[in-house]
């Protein structure tokens, strides 16, 4: 495993976190307490110090997990938690249909309370404001909040996590302009590359440090699936039109040249991530501990070639010579 610090501060991460929302949130498949508690540990032992969930996985279950995981060791790991919807008082939700958000000071400061209770802590390694939208990026007393934290010894460092879903450019690049972040986590992958090449350029410029999720397109770069792949009946992706497997796997057969150097395609994925240097650690959806000991290695395969990178990128301006594209 190979370590990357979140600029202008000393929290160290590994280039390969672990994503706490598919053993907390049953969109993957359910996992259970054992299981996770079990994919957790295994990941630590593995190397992978990052850990990133939200108050929102499992209504706090993903917080609890990893304070049972971890306990008595909270100094061998880094934690980033995010905080800003209001599910204590809408409990009720479909799939992932968002809950209404609330970035006032008495609830900002009562859901970070709560966070640290439930992991069992008195900091958190890295706060994020969780999809936040331009209404809470203008908000300036949200941010004097995060510095205040920040002096309370409560959070090491803050940022934004973008989305939920692939866009909020806008968003992303006036925080790390306008605003003190210490990182931004984005959806960034080798077949949806927009808008995080841009956000890449401003985190360059403004010496911001990023977190990748959704590495792999919701599994696509795993390079497992075929034309006879279902998910499970609580697998979000089962939602997903047909044309997007259909389409993902016509793109990904002309990826297979990214296995040529000792490297799976899952691994090669990883490595499209981490060959910017802003990005500090990649959250890729780990549910098995097949994919966990595949993902863990991909720091130590080769990187990708300067050749390999721009095939990628004339590959992604034609959009892989496909007429249309499934969005994620």
């Amino acid at each position: 495993m190979r370590y990357r610090r979140l600029a202008g501060t000393d929290v160290e991460v590994s280039e390969v976190g672990f994503g706490v929302w598919t053993v907390s949130t049953g969109w993957w498949g359910e996992v259970d307490d054992a299981r996770a508690l079990a994919l957790l540990r295994r990941a630590h032992e593995l190397g992978i110090n990052y850990y990133d969930t939200a108050d929102t996985y499992g209504s706090g279950r993903g917080e609890t997990i990893l304070a049972e995981a971890f306990r008595g060791r909270r100094d061998e790991v880094v934690i980033s938690t995010k905080i800003g919807y209001d599910f204590y008082n809408h409990t009720e939700r479909r799939g992932q249909q968002e809950r209404p958000q609330n970035w006032s000071e008495d609830f900002v400061r009562f859901a970070l309370e709560q966070s640290l209770r439930r992991l069992k802590t008195d900091y958190i390694d890295f706060l994020q404001l969780h999809n936040a939208k331009m209404d809470a990026i203008d908000n300036d007393r949200l941010f004097e909040l995060m510095e205040e934290f920040k002096r309370e010894g409560k959070i090491r460092a803050y940022g934004v996590a973008l989305g939920p879903a692939i866009g909020w450019l806008e968003e992303g690049v006036r925080a790390m302009r306008e605003r003190n972040v210490d990182g931004v986590q984005m959806i960034y992958n080798i077949l949806e590359q927009d808008p995080g090449r841009e956000l890449i350029e401003v985190a360059r410029e403004t010496e911001t440090s990023l977190v990748v999720r959704v590495p792999h397109s919701s599994g696509m770069l795993e390079g497992k699936y075929d034309e006879n792949t279902t998910f499970a009946e609580n697998d979000h992706r089962r939602h997903r039109p047909r044309e997007w497997l259909l389409e993902g796997l016509k793109k990904v057969e002309q990826l297979r040249f990214l296995e040529e150097q000792g490297r799976t395609l899952g691994q090669a994925a990883l490595k499209f991530c981490l060959a910017s240097p802003e990005v500090v650690s990649t959250l890729p959806n780990i549910y098995d501990e097949e994919q966990l000991e595949e993902f863990a290695a991909a720091p130590d395969t080769p990187d990708l070639t300067r050749e390999e990178l721009d095939r990628i990128s004339e590959l992604y301006a034609a959009n892989f010579g496909l007429e249309t594209a499934a969005r994620r």
